[in-house]
């Protein structure tokens, strides 16, 4: 014998993003030319109504930048680069980076010099949760991960919002694992003003 009932979850909704799309820009001379960041993000979030007055959501998501892979250049024994006869870099692992925006973005999943691995280490992420009472106070916590080949940048963050009418304030303190981290006790502050807010409170007093 077994009893089975269906139970409701929460709201699951999933997104995806590409920002940062863009031609070539040059820091120093027009002969070099960089990609801009260009990103691709996709991530998930599930909701849950603990009661009226109690919401807990967690999200999680996966950032690539889509830009090419910097390639593994051909060396003497005496570790100077390779050139060919046009004096270009002999590239030995990898593919050439000198392309075109859409090549670039699409050549991003299969540029790695060292294949499939280093594509799946490209990949940023990022995991969090996030308490809300009565949509007026909320708690929240998170963590990011990048791998240590392409960054190594990882942290944990802790933070607090409020919200009062149209008036919101987020507060975020990033903790990092290791000692002198550039990153650690890092300060963010958001002040915002949601004006749509104010008009439904002032509808819903006039009606």
């Amino acid at each position: 014998a077994y009893y089975n009932k269906d139970i409701k979850i929460g709201n699951l909704a999933f997104g995806a993003n590409i920002s940062n799309i863009g031609a070539k820009v040059t820091y120093s001379n027009e002969e070099n030319k960089d990609f801009i960041p260009v990103n691709l993000r996709l991530g998930s979030a599930l909701k849950m109504d603990i009661d009226p007055y109690n919401t807990i959501t967690f999200a999680l998501d996966f950032n690539k930048l889509l830009v090419p892979s910097p390639p593994i250049y051909a060396t003497d024994a005496n570790g100077a680069f390779i050139t060919d006869s046009d004096g270009n870099l002999i590239i030995e692992r990898g593919k050439d980076p000198d392309r075109n925006l859409l090549s670039g973005m699409f050549g991003s999943f299969s540029d790695a010099p060292d294949g499939f691995s280093e594509e799946m280490q490209e990949i940023m992420i990022s995991f969090g949760a996030e308490y809300w009472y009565n949509n007026l106070f909320a708690a929240r916590i998170g963590y990011f991960y990048e791998n240590q080949n392409k960054g190594n940048r990882q942290f944990f963050t802790i933070g607090v919002g409020f919200r009062y009418n149209v008036f919101g304030f987020d507060f975020a303190y990033l903790v990092p694992p290791q000692q002198e981290h550039p990153l650690a006790e890092t300060l963010r502050f958001t002040l915002h003003f949601n004006f749509d807010e104010d008009k439904a409170v002032s509808n819903s007093v006039t009606d």
